[in-house]
């Protein structure tokens, strides 16, 4: 328990310190997102990743709180998966890339002994997926961070209620490291957790949810498992289906996720993350009852019933301009001009990350080009999403 507390705190200090130490390398690399016309660096979860594995490798090391073989290679997959992160920040890897190398992680670390072979196959999956989730939602400012200090904590009470001492200090660690990093990750953002801290942050959380519920009927465990991921299972689904509705690419980036159609309903940046941290938390909440028995596994059926009308509602949220060819006769009409001259900017505009305009919006470029003159000299990175 005093551990706990010690891992917790010094992870909080070293991440808030190493990530702002971070922040000047990651600008002088141009390894920035762009978020309304400023530069975001992405290094915010390289800080999460160390100091998560420093402060869990140290318990291990000393024996005071050991991880075991499993934990030990579910933290050393969550690293490697957060190092490929790492290199899609650096060099932009093709996203089929990414989801491919998350996987063979996963595979890796997945106790198939106790999940039996079918269930395994199924979490790596699950793994991978909630992975990618977790850098779909780094696209605002304090969501991604803020669903994974509640997430951790969850799933850590899950942990320590199988008596995984070891696993629920590293969660510990990792939620006090995200605390740290939301220092400087709340709205403004100065730093965020880039592709390296969310595939880290998804890895280590899904794996661990999955070493939690081994053993278990695999219904009640997927009811557990869905209930401690639902923000981030619900953005997933918000985002592929609207794009297929819509007729987009799927991995064509876009103003489209959760916290981007709150936005869009009047809430601030701040509120949004607020709102979706709350959301999580009494999804959260629920897993952790169904998992220690406190209540029943039909629980989890509020928490489905509540994430399809969300998702519902927010599928009628207008986030994608008018397509092309639009105009009468077949005609692709002109950028359209107000009274008196002055240029409209389509909405769509400055919510879709990195200022691209969505697929179909006409944005002549002598209209953009002051807005590109305001951003900093680095070369622009895009990351899709």
């Amino acid at each position: 328990m005093l551990y706990g507390i010690a891992a917790a705190t010094a992870s909080f200090l070293l991440a808030a310190l190493l990530a702002a130490l971070l922040r000047a390398p990651a600008l002088s690399l141009a390894l920035v997102d762009r978020r309304r016309r400023r530069p975001v660096p992405l290094s915010g979860g390289v800080a999460v990743a160390l100091v998560t594995g420093l402060v869990a490798g140290v318990g291990d090391w000393t024996g005071v709180v050991p991880l075991g073989p499993a934990a030990g290679r579910l933290l050393l997959g969550a690293l490697a998966a957060g190092a490929l992160g790492l290199a899609a920040d650096l060099w932009r890897l093709r996203r089929r890339w990414v989801v491919a190398g998350t996987a063979v992680a996963a595979a890796c670390v997945v106790p198939y002994g106790e999940t039996g072979p079918v269930a395994g196959v199924l979490a790596v999956g699950w793994i991978t997926l909630v992975a990618a989730a977790f850098r779909g939602l780094d696209h605002a400012d304090g969501v991604a961070g803020t669903v994974g200090v509640v997430t951790a904590f969850g799933v850590a009470a899950c942990a320590a209620a199988e008596l995984r001492d070891g696993l629920a200090v590293a969660l510990l660690a990792l939620a006090a490291a995200l605390t740290g990093l939301l220092l400087h990750n709340w709205h403004p953002a100065r730093i965020a957790l880039g592709a390296c801290g969310a595939l880290f942050t998804g890895f280590l959380l899904a794996g661990a949810a999955v070493f939690t519920r081994a053993g278990h009927p695999p219904a009640g465990g997927a009811a557990v498992l869905f209930a401690l991921t639902a923000p981030a299972c619900l953005d997933v689904v918000l985002v592929l289906l609207s794009r297929r509705l819509a007729g987009r690419p799927v991995l064509r980036a876009g103003p489209d996720h959760l916290a981007h159609r709150l936005r869009r309903l009047g809430l601030t940046p701040q509120g949004a993350a607020v709102v979706v941290g709350a959301v999580s938390c009494g999804a959260v909440l629920t897993g952790v009852l169904v998992h220690t028995g406190r209540v029943g596994a039909p629980a989890v059926w509020w928490v489905a019933g509540a994430a399809a009308v969300a998702l519902a509602g927010l599928l009628r949220v207008r986030v994608y301009g008018p397509r092309h060819g639009a105009g009468a006769q077949g005609r692709v009409p002109g950028p359209a001009r107000p009274p008196g001259g002055a240029s409209r900017v389509p909405p769509e505009v400055a919510d879709t990350p990195g200022g691209a305009s969505s697929r179909g919006t006409i944005f002549p470029v002598r209209q953009a080009r002051r807005a590109e003159e305001d951003q900093v000299s680095a070369p622009l990175r895009v990351r899709n999403g």
